[in-house]
């Protein structure tokens, strides 16, 4: 299994071959509350790095979910449409939001590794 990153904006990331798996941070999680609805984006979907994905909305606010990288949705996580609080009991297992195909790798040179976003998130 490939190494977690993750972004500034709180998402995570895991790449498998050129297939890398989104989803947001136990911190995000914590940050929003209770999660009451997921907005994912379909399958086929265009996404650029740092553009807008899906939207996450919890009973404090609602959030935008951002594609840590460029590429194409190749899928969403159903489940979280009949159980949107997987985001909140598992964000880096079952409450994953979507899988892109990546376009470009050199992208991930980007990314912070663990130790680098604990240290991010302990200085917020």
């Amino acid at each position: 299994m490939a190494e977690r990153q993750y972004t500034k904006e709180h998402e995570w990331i895991v790449v498998d071959g050129d297939v890398a798996t989104v989803g947001i941070t136990d911190y995000a999680q914590s940050q929003l509350g209770d999660v009451v609805y997921v907005e994912l984006p379909a399958a086929g979907k265009k996404v650029t790095q740092m553009g807008q994905a899906a939207v996450v909305e919890s009973v404090k606010a609602a959030s935008e979910v951002y594609a840590p990288l460029t590429g194409e949705v190749v899928e969403a996580n159903g489940a979280l449409a009949d159980n949107p609080a997987l985001v909140n009991s598992d964000p880096a297992g079952a409450g994953w939001f979507f899988k892109i195909k990546l376009s470009n790798k050199g992208e991930l040179s980007g990314l912070m590794d663990e130790a680098a976003y604990k240290a991010f998130v302990d200085g917020l």
